[in-house]
């Protein structure tokens, strides 16, 4: 997603640093069958980069160009991560309730040919998942659940898209439009929107990021009122059934990718703060704006301590010394979370604002980054590091992104497996 509508209600909320590591819990994914204590010998450091394909945030640069140039600006992102030792690139393939590779159940999205539905005349997932491999990269493919558009005008969505066809699905909020996350029925077909890709192409992982229900928008309500009176009994409350509805979207998911592709990854990056320790004594020590669990609905800690995904990067997205969200205080926390379970932790850190006049003193440090990467080799949790995003990876502001590099990754690395 865009780096404004993707974090920027984090922006608000906390802070913390984030961490590079080699090392980690070296066990088996879930329900792989390996060490679940996490003793077994540690291999791999994922590096990775998000590719974000909404509002044409990084890919393509603009809608409308042609096939051959899209996929001559793809191919050069690929590139760009071979150079700076990546290994990993995590993209965006559903951004808006909509599809880069031919699907029966969604459109064409809208920010390869400026329409929505307009064949673009290639794959581009395909194609990336075949560039990827052939340069020695996993291809994670990222989408987004719920979201269905970046207004809240139905008919400017094609006449077959399945949010006209199915109006009753639909909620707007904060200017945005969403497929509502308590109806058994959406659930159903969203999973068999993205497990489409699953079956065509051989990804390496399903990834998921920080969007469940939407970020909180003061004076507005998400009017689920009627899905709840449906399929809410037997619920203590309305944030404890819609905290289900996610739930068992990721339970869903994470058994579905086994099933038709056991060597698939499932992974989620949700923002960085489950809780605070002020609202709960498990919470980390951050003063956050925005907390998952009661904000968005989303119980990150519970599916690694329940393993039941294969990795988390939580996006810590602030830096060293951030009073309200230290990087340094939440490494730690979520290295603790992931302690013994086997599921791979690795850390989202905010390449996009280094250098960015708007941004803290600590962002216009060129080494910033780096000493995030350092920080988090001493906790063994964390398997590596993801940057967002690809548009940075390459145009590198001030530097930072060469510093890693030149810092901690002189020589290339495979990631975990």
């Amino acid at each position: 997603m865009t780096r404004m509508t993707r974090r920027a209600f984090a922006v608000a909320a906390a802070a913390a640093l984030s961490g590079l590591t080699m090392a980690g819990d070296a066990a088996a994914s879930p329900g792989t069958g390996g060490s679940a204590g996490g003793r077994g010998r540690r291999s791999g450091e994922l590096r990775g980069m998000w590719l974000a394909t909404v509002a044409n945030r990084d890919w393509p640069s603009r809608p409308g160009l042609t096939a051959a140039e899209q996929r001559a600006e793809l191919l050069a992102h690929l590139d760009t991560a071979v150079r700076r030792r990546l290994n990993t690139v995590i993209f965006q393939v559903r951004p808006t309730a909509d599809a880069l590779w031919p699907s029966p159940y969604e459109p064409w999205s809208q920010y390869l040919t400026g329409v929505q539905g307009q064949d673009p005349g290639w794959d581009p997932l395909g194609t990336a998942v075949a560039e990827a491999h052939a340069r020695g990269l996993e291809l994670h493919a990222w989408f987004n659940p719920y979201r269905i558009a970046n207004h809240t005008d139905p008919t400017r969505l094609v006449a077959s898209h399945p949010a006209r066809l199915h109006p009753e699905w639909v909620v707007p909020y904060g200017g945005k439009l969403y497929y509502n996350p308590g109806l058994p029925e959406v659930r159903a077909f969203v999973e068999d929107a993205m497990l489409d890709a699953v079956r065509k192409y051989p990804i390496d992982a399903v990834h998921w990021d920080d969007y469940f229900y939407p970020y909180p928008v003061a004076g507005q309500v998400f009017d689920d009122d009627a899905a709840y009176a449906a399929h809410g009994g037997g619920f203590p409350d309305r944030a404890a059934w819609r905290r289900d509805n996610i739930d068992r979207l990721v339970r869903e998911t994470a058994a579905r990718v086994k099933r038709i592709r056991p060597s698939v990854q499932f992974g989620i990056s949700p923002f960085g703060v489950w809780r605070n320790e002020a609202t709960d004594p498990l919470g980390s020590d951050t003063r956050a704006g925005v907390q998952t669990y009661d904000d968005l609905y989303a119980d990150t800690r519970k599916w690694v301590r329940e393993r039941t995904v294969d990795y988390i990067c939580p996006q810590v997205y602030w830096n060293i010394g951030f009073e309200a969200a230290d990087y340094a205080k939440l490494v730690p926390w979520w290295a603790e979370a992931a302690r013994g379970t086997g599921v791979r932790l690795y850390i989202g850190e905010a390449l996009y604002k280094a250098g960015d006049p708007a941004q803290p003193a600590a962002w216009q440090d060129p080494a910033e980054l780096s000493r995030h990467l350092t920080f988090a080799k001493d906790w063994p949790q964390v398997r590596g590091h993801v940057f967002f995003s690809a548009k940075e990876v390459g145009e590198d502001r001030i530097g930072a992104m060469a510093r890693v590099v030149a810092d901690h990754y002189r020589r290339r690395a495979r990631p975990p497996r």
